[in-house]
């Protein structure tokens, strides 16, 4: 397994060891140790799945309570995957990474606490699975616009085309106005 650090370092892009052969395929996708070793110390409580059809948007989500670390990936289709930086006391407050996962690169990507996440699904349907750190608490449930202008999210969106939004996403507070992590 490999560990890379994105531009924000907290954020880590995880490549797993794929064994395959004329069957199919075989990877591990979490294993306490190696994890560790990556530096990623992390205690998971819930596992999630959502499935989305082309041009979805979810998020950019977190709780500022029970803040969540996530471990996220695809095992169907592909997505254009953010993470927001959130920590005022953080040199990179309000910077922003993003990468794609999907089904074929087997990539997942560690979103560590103090850190809005969303995704995009660049597929014609995309699964997407995630690992928390902390149980889902509704009303902790903040979020942050996904278009803000001050976080400038380059989403992989064709030209004149929307995402689709839940009610709650495109309502979203701006990035100035959202609360953050101390």
């Amino acid at each position: 397994m490999e560990f890379v650090p994105t531009r924000l370092p907290e954020v880590v892009l995880i490549k797993p060891q794929v064994f395959g052969d004329p069957r199919g395929y075989f990877l591990e996708t979490w294993q306490q140790s190696k994890f560790a070793a990556g530096g990623i110390s992390a205690r998971f409580v819930q596992d999630n799945h959502s499935h989305s059809v082309r041009h979805t948007l979810r998020g950019l989500h977190y709780q500022i309570e029970q803040p969540q670390g996530k471990l996220v990936r695809v095992t169907q289709g592909a997505v254009f995957d953010v993470a927001v930086d959130l920590r005022r006391g953080s040199p990179r407050f309000g910077q922003w990474v993003g990468v794609e996962l999907s089904a074929d690169n087997h990539h997942m990507l560690w979103v560590p606490p103090g850190f809005a996440h969303g995704y995009l699904t660049l597929s014609e349907r995309a699964d997407f699975l995630y690992k928390c750190t902390d149980y889902y608490a509704p009303a902790h449930e903040r979020a942050v616009h996904w278009q803000d202008p001050d976080l400038g999210v380059d989403w992989p969106l064709p030209s004149g085309t929307a995402p689709l939004l839940n009610a709650k996403d495109a309502a979203a507070p701006a990035y100035r106005a959202a609360e953050a992590f101390e």
